[in-house]
């Protein structure tokens, strides 16, 4: 549970919050709002303040319908970033990215870990981690940010999510990045209705028993949207209830945009677990 980040510990012994940090123009929820260094370092200082535990800097969108941006563009979005975050924060950094050029480059510029929602089936991105020798997330997605949402099928969604991280981990083991090096994420509306999504997380104690840590990113997801009609600035109520339901079902880190709300629901969350086994 105690996750080496390029020197930086990631202490997953007790559920933690990973802050967002989009370096977009156009994420779903925040696009545009850090696009540039200076206020991408002000948001990711204040994120550390409000108590994550690790910071996921990503410069390409992974929105439903969203275009893919070219390497030198990611690139030019996310490296400055990472340097400039990565004197300033004492917590680990993790790259949000796809592509295997950008795992090298944010590694070597700072950044401790790769949070990959194509699960490092790109060509090179498993050699790519192998040679970083930092921890990876792998997530589930059906399909591809441009597609994904289109017709999504499961005959059983929480096996075949289980079933297909089980894979990829065992294809990460195998070609040399150890199982304590290795989170798995579900992948919440990555190719998933709402109803889906709601049986992934009833059932998400399942992926919780298996050997690797788990990571849920349900904040401000369009799910919300769905089941309440709120738009994206006003679900932080259900995603501090969806965060509480994760870790309640074994989740370990939780990406939010809202990080303090977060921080102090997961504390109460952690008091009550810890409560229990006295």
């Amino acid at each position: 549970m105690q996750l080496d980040c390029n020197g930086r510990v990631l202490d997953l012994s007790r559920p933690q919050v990973m802050g967002v940090l989009n370096v977009t123009p156009d994420s779903f929820s925040d696009g545009g709002d850090f696009f540039s260094p200076e206020k991408a370092l002000q948001h990711a200082l204040d994120m550390q303040a409000a108590g994550a535990a690790i910071i996921d800097v990503g410069g390409e969108s992974t929105r439903p319908g969203a275009v893919q941006v070219q390497l030198q563009e990611e690139l030019d979005r996310v490296i400055p970033v990472i340097e400039a975050l990565q004197s300033r924060l004492d917590v680990p950094i993790s790259i949000d990215t796809q592509k295997p050029q950008v795992m090298r480059a944010a590694i070597a510029a700072g950044a401790g870990l790769i949070n990959d929602v194509n699960a490092l089936r790109a060509p090179g991105a498993v050699e790519a981690a192998v040679d970083c020798a930092v921890p990876v997330c792998l997530m589930h997605m059906q399909g591809d940010p441009r597609t994904m949402q289109a017709n999504p099928d499961y005959g059983d969604v929480v096996t075949e999510v289980r079933d297909f991280l089980l894979q990829r981990a065992a294809v990460c083991e195998q070609a040399g990045i150890p199982a304590s090096r290795i989170l798995l994420d579900p992948g919440f509306g990555f190719g998933k209705t709402v109803e889906q999504n709601l049986g992934l997380l009833a059932g998400l104690d399942t992926l919780a028993n298996t050997a690797y840590p788990l990571l849920v990113g349900l904040s401000r997801k369009s799910m919300i949207g769905q089941l309440l009609g709120l738009e994206v600035a006003e679900r932080l109520p259900a995603s501090l209830a969806l965060a509480v339901l994760a870790v309640e079902r074994g989740a370990r880190l939780v990406r939010a945009h809202d990080v303090a709300a977060t921080w102090q629901a997961l504390q109460v969350c952690i008091a009550l677990q810890e409560a229990g086994k006295r």
